[in-house]
């Protein structure tokens, strides 16, 4: 009996040198429906809506609102059915992350790096390590992250490392832009391995978040995403167990740099959706009006629905975006369950759909959070309905990964046919 005819299938992963292999098979379970992932999940994204404005004003941190996830394991979307998991497809993840950011836009930030290490899983990573990582997902843990480094250093060259010790493998370390890890169980460290050769190879090691030496500090002092824990994790002599390091070659091409922009621009997607429901929810029970208003009251005002119609139109056209590069990704990913080879210009293709879909969102999306005031007057901007949460949100996202350079490397696609990079790093220019 084939591979095929008996239920399985054999998925390929891309080795550092850049070939091929099968992966362990896994059952080709069917994924759930959109409306019994909804129905499960649609009322505590209701319930986080209640105090959403409440909890980002306070800067009260969302513990309440990941634990009720956590509970309803809502970070097991993504993980196949044999494993414990929801099994929903990408497509129905990122509609599903919209309807969350909508609620609320902090919380897809605090949980993009955990998805982001489902995904890499499936990208990137030898199938033979996947079940306890997935298992752990399935339960209810959730991953953090710890990448990015600040300051001066040389561009590539973080200064996190793993040495060995005594025979014990330590992790040091300091890294910033954490977001999620307050909320972790798990951090996921970008570091330097140094082999016992002296050689060095990039990893991503797993780390406990409670573990010795690990420190969480919530110092991220931005105006929007506030909630996030987005700040300082540092990593004293934090012991690592060699089954809990990846490989990270960081080169070649990969889905993983278009899904994790993507969930930015859900995120941006779901503040869009937000600001035509305040919009609508301010304007509908207002009475007063201006003497050279076109309306008796200001639902009535053509020129107020206008505006309104221009939000609803900003966010139909930001959902439209997401769902297509949404459905790229899940192409690619179906071609991985299917056992199917992935044709490098499919990778090529999603990640130049993901730049153009943020060149092209955040202009628009950014300039429904500054309409939005023209609905009302200066009661629009009192302090007690946070309407501006809104602007400070959606131009922090909008700040990570900068947009002008994405739209260079659109812009010399178009001209000259260049490859897109899928790899960058931040750090000083040698002089």
């Amino acid at each position: 009996m084939s591979a095929r005819q008996s239920g399985l299938t054999h998925a390929f992963i891309r080795t550092q040198s850049g070939a091929e292999r099968p992966a362990a098979p896994t059952s080709a379970a069917p994924a759930p429906t959109f409306e019994a992932l909804a129905a499960r999940f649609r009322p505590i994204f209701s319930r986080i809506a209640e105090r959403a404005a409440e909890r980002e004003h306070a800067r009260e941190l969302a513990f309440d609102a990941v634990g009720w996830l956590r509970e309803a394991r809502f970070g097991a979307l993504r993980v196949p059915v044999e494993h414990g998991g929801f099994g929903a497809s990408v497509e129905q993840f990122f509609a599903l992350l919209i309807e969350l950011a909508e609620a609320d836009s902090n919380l897809p930030n605090i949980f993009r790096a955990h998805f982001g290490q489902i995904e890499r899983l499936y990208a990137e990573i030898d199938p033979a390590l996947h079940a306890p990582w997935l298992r752990r997902a399935a339960a209810g843990e959730l991953f953090g992250n710890a990448t990015t480094e600040i300051g001066d250093g040389a561009l590539g060259k973080p200064a996190t490392r793993i040495m060995r010790q005594h025979g014990v493998l330590r992790l040091n370390g300091t890294k910033y832009y954490s977001s999620g890890s307050l909320y972790a169980d798990w951090i996921a460290v970008s570091a330097q391995l140094q082999r016992d050769d002296g050689t060095e190879q990039p990893v991503i090691a797993l780390v406990r978040a409670d573990a010795p030496g690990v420190e969480r500090i919530d110092d991220w002092n931005g105006f929007g995403q506030r909630l996030t824990g987005s700040g300082t994790t540092r990593l004293t002599d934090v012991e690592v167990d060699p089954a809990s390091i990846w490989p990270c070659a960081r080169s070649g091409p990969t889905p993983m740099t278009a899904f994790f922009q993507l969930v930015h621009l859900a995120t941006l997607t779901g503040i869009a959706r937000a600001i035509e429901r305040d919009a609508c929810a301010y304007v509908r029970p207002r009475k007063r009006v201006f003497s050279h208003g076109s309306g008796s009251v200001p639902r009535e005002d053509p020129l107020i629905q206008q505006v309104v119609g221009q939000l609803a139109s900003t966010a139909y056209l930001a959902g439209a975006t997401v769902g297509a590069v949404a459905a790229k990704l899940g192409d690619i990913d179906r071609l991985r369950q299917r056992g199917e080879a992935i044709p490098e210009s499919l990778l090529v293709d999603v990640e130049l759909a993901a730049a153009k879909a943020q060149v092209g969102l955040v202009d628009t999306v950014l300039t429904a959070t500054t309409r939005l005031f023209d609905v009302g007057g200066a009661s629009a901007v009192q302090e007690d309905r946070r309407l501006d949460r809104h602007w400070r949100n959606a131009r922090t996202l909008a700040s990570h990964n900068p947009v002008i350079f994405k739209a260079r490397v659109v812009g010399d696609h178009a001209i000259n046919g260049t490859a897109p990079g899928f790899y960058w790093t931040v750090g000083a220019a040698p002089g």
